[in-house]
């Protein structure tokens, strides 16, 4: 019986030993280099925005995002960023559901700021 015990015991510790470390488990995050609208903004407006601003757009929403040429118009000139950025639920997109992830609402900023590149 003791064997057993002592089997069991060993096995705990074999099974819940483990050489790594918090360390392994934290990468270092770095920015996407050169984002696109087809590889990283269009998934972004595909899973969080198309359900209203279709063609044509549903819900009361203003503009389709169905396209590079729509979502870059709507950052330049309907205030999309702002949008999805704000804090302010009345004003906050999607509308009704929560606010974006940050790094989402990033990667769309990012985009902007490296010039809308489109594939």
């Amino acid at each position: 019986m003791k064997k057993k015990i002592l089997f069991c015991c060993f096995l705990t510790l074999l099974l819940h030993c483990t050489s790594v470390s918090e360390d392994d488990l934290i990468e270092d995050i770095q920015p996407i280099n050169n984002i696109t609208y087809n590889i990283n903004v269009k998934p972004i407006i595909d899973n969080n925005c198309i359900t209203c601003h279709s063609n044509p757009p549903e819900n009361g929403a203003p503009m389709s995002l169905l396209t590079y040429v729509n979502v870059k118009e709507a950052i330049e000139n309907r205030n999309l960023i702002e949008s999805i950025s704000t804090n302010d639920l009345g004003l906050l997109m999607p509308f009704g559901g929560p606010r974006l992830p940050q790094n989402l609402i990033d990667t769309i900023i990012q985009w902007e700021t490296e010039g809308f590149l489109e594939e």
